[in-house]
């Protein structure tokens, strides 16, 4: 049993079953008769905060944000039912679990009881539950919720836990049974229903979606006995292995390329391996059409996470959000318990920091149900991150630069810069898309710089913000959103001399005659330099406004920096315009602005902007990142107008910055007492030329 052969499994077992305790005690699990709304519109309209939900109240109909806001509206209601029902569905699971750990002891039968009574009564009350009325027109409308997919979720959930009272040989009356049957035949009557709209009407099987569906699916031929569905299921059209063909790129990215969603479908597909294996068939090795497995899916998780372990915010998704960090936790415990993939260790930490636990332990559900290692050595401690964690012996291989040619990004590494970064240039992304060809994340071992700030809920009116492109360090044209566009790769190359990318984009503003985005990065081991070609055709004689942005998580000082006037500036906002305050102004001295950044850490970062005649360096207010948004950021505008423009940055991490002198398209770039000379051509990109 794990608690005897896991000294950690232990305690996390008497954590969870105090809180199942208090819980109960606080009359807290008792399922609502009303069905769920929509968790999306559970935001603050004032800050566009997601609401607090306090898991002890067994009713809410006020509802606060981390601000202090008092909020009462009928479409809040429903989204705390999501909450409440999505809550006590884990609750039943954990209850089971912590029967599961107690080994028959005398007192555990209790939570056995528990588990059972809310699996009944949800089985019980789902077929009163109405197709949603009030769900939106565009949804898969669920019963229990607005949404099939959040049913789906739930679902999965509720089953699991049956499963693993039946596994603990406990029993269920014919009554219960007779509940259980038709809960089981109206899940897979729904989620067999909407797969064939998905798949065959919208002819959208690729789609998030269907993979929840076919998990929710494989977990009622599981509780059922239902072998054969379920091998059916696995090789049906939109089905596991053909869902893992199309829904993942080969370079084994989600379709969307948005993490977030990366993590969703992965956690999907392996709960539906589990329900497999119950079933005699065996997925975990299973391999799509161009390659794709669950094993390349967790290792691409690896190979994006900083060195803290923290996953960027590519597309839609969360910076950082609780119900979240528990799915990727749930999805790098099997990681590791099943593939033994160690380079995971860090992004386990990190998410289960997120969720409270200390250094180097684990901490809730998810850790008892998958954790599967006796040692926690692999989590390193921070003072090692900040001494180089890319020599240690749980990073080698796994740290360094990487192309993913298909979905579209590039990550830069050099064993010898704290410095990182991560470059998009592919696929819009569907739904899910941002308008950001070219931006790149700026990361440091001891945190991220200048990251993609993810998104809030759909519910926040500011939500239109975090898909435009001057809400992402790239750079937009006249003060407009790029177009819904797919960049390139040029070149890439990676060695001890450093990694190299040249990106381009031909696509991001049709309406302007021959306009082509060109960026060029260069790692090496002292610095990253930033080489951004913006170029219109000559003989159109259209001028633009060139704006490039960068937007830190920490405010830029400069000497140099002065006061501006109180201007602003307009930038697409959905159907719209959102104004930002222009509030300084850098005087450069010799064609440079020195701009420091301290990361809370404590660790600083360097940047030597080049300013070229005819261009300014502002400083901008803009909306904060989407886990508060009210909490506002200070981005760098570089701007020029005209038909071509040169955006030369260099960033170096440490005492002092970068010194930059330009003799035409030749860049010295002077560090301590090393110079290093790179050249520039129109076609053969960037080149070290002396150090």
């Amino acid at each position: 049993m794990k608690v005897e052969q896991l000294p950690w499994a232990l305690g996390i077992a008497a954590e969870l079953r105090a809180e199942v305790d208090s819980l109960n005690a606080a009359e807290s699990l008792r399922i609502p008769l009303e069905p769920g709304g929509w968790w999306h519109q559970y935001v603050c309209e004032t800050h566009h905060t997601e609401l607090l939900f306090d898991e002890m109240e067994a009713d809410a109909e006020a509802y606060r944000c981390p601000h202090g806001c008092l909020a009462q509206r009928a479409a809040y209601r429903g989204a705390w039912l999501v909450y409440k029902h999505q809550q006590l569905a884990r609750m039943a699971l954990q209850a089971a679990a912590v029967y599961a750990a107690s080994g028959g002891a005398v007192e555990a039968p209790g939570y056995a009881e528990l588990s059972k009574k809310l699996i009944v009564d949800y089985a019980a009350q789902y077929p009163l539950y109405p197709v949603h009325p009030d769900a939106q027109p565009w949804m898969l409308k669920g019963r229990a919720f607005h949404q099939a997919l959040t049913e789906a979720i739930w679902a999965t959930t509720l089953i699991r836990a049956y499963l693993l009272l039946s596994d603990e040989g406990v029993s269920f009356s014919e009554d219960e049974k007779e509940k259980l049957a038709v809960f089981f035949e109206l899940m897979e009557g729904s989620m067999s229903a909407y797969r064939h709209i998905l798949i065959h009407e919208r002819r959208n099987p690729e789609n998030n979606y269907t993979a929840w569906l076919n998990a929710a699916l494989a977990c009622v031929y599981a509780a059922q006995g239902e072998r054969e569905k379920l091998a059916e299921l696995v090789q049906a059209e939109g089905g596991f292995i053909d869902h893992l063909s199309i829904g993942v790129k080969p370079d084994q990215f989600e379709f969307e390329a948005t993490t977030y969603y990366h993590v969703f479908v992965l956690r999907a597909y392996l709960i539906f391996a589990e329900m497999a294996e119950r079933c005699g068939v065996s997925l975990y090795e299973a391999v799509g059409a161009q390659g794709q497995s669950l094993r390349g899916m967790l290792s691409l998780l690896a190979a994006l996470a900083d060195d803290q372990g923290v996953l960027p915010a590519l597309h839609d998704g969360p910076l950082e959000r609780r119900p979240y960090a528990r799915e990727i936790a749930e999805v790098a415990e099997q990681g590791l318990a099943i593939y033994g993939l160690r380079e995971l260790a860090p992004v386990l930490g990190e998410a289960y920091r997120q969720l409270g636990a200390l250094p180097g332990s684990r901490t809730g559900l998810e850790a008892l149900l998958y954790g599967d290692s006796a040692e926690l050595a692999a989590f390193p401690p921070d003072t090692e991150l900040l001494q180089g964690v890319r020599s240690s012996k749980l990073l080698q291989g796994v740290r360094s630069s990487k192309l993913l040619a298909e979905s579209g990004f590039v990550i830069g590494r050099h064993r010898a810069n704290p410095l990182a970064y991560l470059a998009d240039f592919g696929e819009h992304g569907g739904a899910h898309g941002h308008r950001d060809k070219l931006h790149v994340s700026l990361m440091h071992a001891a945190g991220v710089l200048a990251p993609d700030q993810g998104v809030t809920p759909y519910g926040s009116s500011l939500r239109p913000w975090y898909g435009e492109t001057a809400c992402h360090n790239t750079v937009s044209l006249n003060g407009q959103s790029q177009a819904e566009h797919t960049g390139r790769c040029v070149q890439f190359s990676c060695g001890e001399q450093g990694t190299y990318v040249w990106l381009q984009s031909e696509d991001a503003y049709p309406a302007l005659a021959g306009c082509r985005l060109d960026r060029h990065l260069l790692l090496t081991a002292d610095w990253l330099l930033d080489w951004f070609e913006v170029t219109l055709e000559a003989e159109a004689g259209d001028e633009a406004s060139m704006e490039w942005w960068l937007h830190p998580l920490v405010p830029p000082v400069s000497a140099q920096l002065r006061e501006a006037p109180q201007i602003s500036i307009s930038v697409p906002f959905g159907e719209s315009e959102l104004a930002l305050p222009v509030t300084g102004s850098f005087a450069p001295e010799a064609g440079q602005v020195h701009v420091r950044y301290s990361l809370p850490s404590g660790e600083t970062v360097w940047h030597t902007a080049g300013v070229m005649p005819g261009q300014e360096l502002l400083t901008v207010l803009t909306p904060g990142h989407s886990v508060d948004p009210s909490v506002p950021l200070t981005a760098v505008l570089h701007r020029e107008r005209g038909r071509r423009a040169r955006f030369v940055h260099v960033y170096r991490a440490g005492a002092e910055p970068a010194a930059l002198r330009f003799e035409e398209d030749l860049l010295n770039v002077s560090v301590q007492n090393s110079t290093t000379t790179v050249a520039w051509s129109e076609t053969g990109g960037l080149l070290i030329v002396s150090r």
